[in-house]
């Protein structure tokens, strides 16, 4: 997917969107068949293709243009509705295809052979460049370099936008009904997004990540939705996909997703703490932003008894989780720490006052003195593994005896074969079984460095590596017992948690 710096797009006009394959037989002799079959809409249209002989083979859908191009021989089938094509390689001989996307921009037709090379070394180039700038010099560094360009491959560059993950419908679980659309950006990645990307040395990459958030945040201030799509747009109605047998008959095919439609108040304090990261590492907020985040606040002291669908977002109704009353927690800590910096002005005795009963209510309701752990929900007898961040994010101290009793209690209960699964008890509107949550196993790790059980962490921490692909990419989730990735991939979150926890086991 060739990409190349400002300067390199002056000099040559390039197409905007363009899947590239360069075929080399570097030994004996290959017979070689391609297929092209684009079926827009999600094959919910079967369109025409038009031969135009040097300048390839195009599909148009409304003002889409699909273009093929190839030193192949191509021709399209008697239907007009494909392209079939084989040939055979020798050794030392090459062929180039070159697939361009245009949606209301002018369309470009790349040269192919040795300017299609170019292309490809051009890439190749600035993606060693962009992974050249990571700072971070702990341990397993390609883990994390890998993991800083499976973020960027999924930021949308005109926005900084960074998508949950690129794909739809890949089943949690193979057979099942579990299967969502996750091409959207998630409010929760916001504080560890950031914080991933700063303090490996993109700033300007977590700069204007923290800038969409808030622009995006700013159309439904001051209350904030869970998730928007890349141009900020908060409704993402839900439809299934009937037509579509789904990966390995995993049934329905989602796109849009209903969860946007959720309340989730933990989001509250994942945004205000991003925030507050982002003036610790230097940065200055305007008087606009300033009024905007107070007026977050001032929702939080309203909402924050309410109950909610959770962090895991399921669809069995509203409950008072223990960990979005935290979050609460911490979005009224990180205002009332930015107006003692100087960064906002707030209600500073009133949000002290809610922050002080939110964490009454914690203490007295969602901590278990059975379990000697905090839980779930508010007077609840099990744990699910958001209550691993509670030390992260400062609520409490993650060497104390409540929070080690909480780490130890989510690892004997929801932990299987080094990984960690979200919850296992609880009903969640659905029918059961998943895998053990990517995300979930890296805040084990940092949960156990943070109680200062450093070599727990590392051994935690380079278990979980194991699971990576062959070029080292996470699913959202894990089977724990054949470690096959599961769910939408590659997943962003998990790469998140993976630097996040390399950051923490490296300050360790």
């Amino acid at each position: 997917m060739p990409v190349a710096s400002e300067a390199d797009k002056r000099r040559t006009l390039q197409p905007q969107h363009e899947l590239l394959r360069r075929i080399e037989c570097i030994g004996g002799e290959v017979s070689i068949g391609l297929r092209h079959a684009p079926r827009p809409d999600y094959a919910r249209r079967i369109p025409k293709l038009h031969d135009r002989g040097r300048l390839g083979i195009s599909m148009q859908h409304g003002a889409q243009l699909l273009c093929l191009c190839s030193d192949v021989p191509l021709e399209v089938d008697a239907n007009g509705c494909e392209v079939n094509a084989r040939f055979t390689l020798r050794q030392g001989e090459r062929r180039y295809v070159s697939l361009t996307f245009s949606d209301m921009e002018p369309a470009v037709v790349p040269a192919l052979g040795a300017e299609a090379e170019r292309r490809i070394h051009t890439s190749t180039d600035w993606w060693r460049s962009w992974a050249g700038r990571c700072t971070y010099q702990g341990p397993h560094r390609a883990s994390v370099v890998r993991s800083a360009l499976a973020l960027k491959l999924m930021t949308f560059a005109p926005s900084a936008a960074v998508v949950a993950a690129p794909t739809t419908s890949l089943p949690e679980r193979i057979g099942g009904e579990r299967n969502w659309d996750y091409r959207y950006c998630w409010l929760r990645d916001a504080s560890l997004t950031l914080q991933a990307l700063h303090d490996l040395g993109y700033v300007e990459e977590a700069q204007a990540y923290l800038a969409w958030q808030l622009h995006a945040t700013r159309l439904t201030w001051p209350r904030l939705r869970l998730m928007y799509d890349v141009f900020g747009r908060p409704d993402l109605p839900e439809q299934e996909l009937a037509h579509l047998a789904g990966f390995a008959g995993s049934r329905p095919v989602r796109i849009g997703n209903a969860a946007a439609s959720q309340l989730q108040l933990d989001v509250y304090g994942e945004v205000l703490d991003a925030v507050y990261q982002f003036t610790r590492r230097g940065g200055r907020l305007d008087r606009t932003m300033a009024r905007m985040l107070g007026g977050l606040g001032t929702t939080v002291c309203r909402c924050w008894r309410e109950p909610d669908e959770g962090i895991w977002e399921t669809r069995s109704g509203r409950r008072h989780h223990t960990f979005s009353k935290a979050m609460c927690w911490v979005a009224l800590d990180r205002l009332i720490k930015l107006h003692d910096e100087g960064h906002v002005r707030i209600a500073r005795d009133r949000f002290a006052d809610v922050r002080q009963e939110i964490r009454a209510e914690i203490e007295s309701r969602g901590f278990s003195e059975q379990m000697g752990s905090y839980a779930a929900e508010l007077d609840g007898d099990d744990v699910d593994a958001s209550l691993l961040q509670l030390g992260r994010y400062g609520y409490v101290d993650p060497e104390s005896p409540r929070m080690r009793g909480t780490l130890e209690t989510v690892q004997r209960r929801l932990g299987r074969n080094g990984l960690i699964y979200r919850y296992l008890r609880r009903k969640d509107g659905l029918p059961p079984g998943e895998g053990a949550f990517g995300i979930c196993g890296f805040w084990a790790v940092d949960a156990l460095a943070r109680s200062g059980n450093l070599a727990g962490a590392v051994q935690t921490f380079e278990h979980i590596l194991t699971y990576a692909n062959d070029v080292g990419l996470y699913a959202e989730q894990i089977d724990p017992d054949t470690g096959a990735a599961l769910g939408n991939f590659p997943q962003a979150f998990t790469h998140v948690g993976l630097i996040c926890a390399a950051l923490t086991l490296a300050a360790a």
